[in-house]
């Protein structure tokens, strides 16, 4: 069967079916995928897994894959991964949630400073809000 789909503009996907890799690789012991990065052969065993765990669409299994694959590839970023240990496990739902919303271009991935920016806002504790917030004084 082939599938269309514009690789210019992945589909969008759930956030809670862009989780089912992190899971996926939680369950293997691979939580910090996102900090260390995977080898290709790791990439395509879990794209295995997730072609059999996934009940979606074709279209839908395809779009999760580039998506995940193209967050993989985002937190190469020196700043994705500081932003990462300095945030925490936090980190990790939000990424999934904003790389399920952003766009998406197959060839170029996610932008990664858009990414970062949003990850921040994300994750910012409420007292660095509120300090921020703060007048400078005289």
């Amino acid at each position: 069967m082939t599938i269309a789909l514009n690789l210019a503009d992945v589909p969008k996907v759930a956030a809670a079916e862009l989780a089912l890799p992190m899971r996926l690789l939680v369950e293997k012991g691979q939580g910090l995928a996102l900090l260390k990065g995977l080898t290709e052969r790791e990439i395509r065993d879990l794209e295995i897994d997730i072609w059999k765990e996934f009940d979606g669409s074709d279209e839908a299994r395809l779009a999760m894959t580039l998506r995940f694959r193209a967050l993989l590839a985002t937190f190469d970023s020196r700043r994705l991964k500081a932003l990462f240990l300095d945030r925490g496990f936090k980190l990790i739902a939000a990424a999934v949630k904003e790389a399920a919303e952003q766009p998406l271009n197959h060839r170029f991935g996610f932008n990664a400073q858009k990414l970062l920016l949003a990850l921040d806002q994300a994750t910012r504790s409420p007292a660095a809000v509120e300090a921020r917030d703060l007048p400078l004084a005289a």
